[in-house]
């Protein structure tokens, strides 16, 4: 692939202490991400994929390794600087919704802004047009099914038109049938030019992905 790579690991590992037990979650990891690749990160649970999703989108610190996005060298930065990296630059979408019960579509979405000069309603209502809930846009969580709550997430997580999105298990809690849709819309998404890296246990979603990574004891293999 011609393009740069935005995301650059080197020898990441992560390492807990439990008890008097020192417990290895992922081990010496080393990837080159470019930019508009979509990448699977296929793995048993307790493999090390939310780990290693966790360090690349600096929701956690390695133990050691380096990590570069986008051009910027994250190790060891202090936690205000992790958080323009995180706001700037990458979008999350989690198994679980981590939807707002008591604000609509529209306002969970808007949520990534808050701190934010506004947004264009014309951005907003594309968005929300994009991921199909044009006309759900007014409703509450509980008035969706699981497809239109992981498709509010989605949406919420491109709200900021972030270079890289980081999914994990995205269809985890949805039917064959919803989650067939996700990655379509997961599809079109990387058509666009966005960067995915997406964890997931199902072997014939990861395939839709240009390249498949697979995780084993913290261990990647390809």
């Amino acid at each position: 692939m011609d393009k740069k790579p935005i995301l650059v690991a080197s020898s990441l590992s992560k390492t807990y202490q439990r008890g008097r037990e020192k417990v290895v979650a992922l081990d010496e990891v080393s990837l080159n991400i470019h930019e508009g690749e979509w990448v699977s990160l296929l793995g048993p649970s307790g493999s090390g994929k939310s780990t290693l999703l966790n360090l690349l989108g600096c929701l956690d610190a390695p133990s050691k390794g380096t990590l570069v996005i986008d051009g910027v060298e994250v190790s060891g930065k202090p936690e205000s600087e992790l958080v323009k990296v995180r706001r700037d630059r990458v979008g999350f979408i989690f198994q679980q919704f981590y939807l707002l019960p008591t604000l609509t579509v529209k306002e969970n979405i808007l949520l990534p802004t808050l701190h934010s000069h506004g947004i264009d309603a014309h951005l907003l209502d594309n968005l929300v047009d994009f991921v199909g809930l044009s006309h759900r846009k007014n409703h509450f969580p509980q008035q969706l099914s699981g497809g239109e709550m992981q498709r509010v997430a989605i949406a919420r997580a491109l709200i900021k038109d972030p270079k890289i999105i980081l999914a994990d298990e995205p269809t985890g809690n949805l039917d064959s049938k919803t989650g067939e849709r996700i990655m379509e819309l997961f599809s079109t998404l990387n058509k666009t030019g966005a960067t995915i890296v997406m964890v997931t246990h199902n072997e014939e979603f990861a395939k839709r992905a240009h390249r498949v990574m697979r995780i084993k004891d913290g261990r990647t293999h390809e």
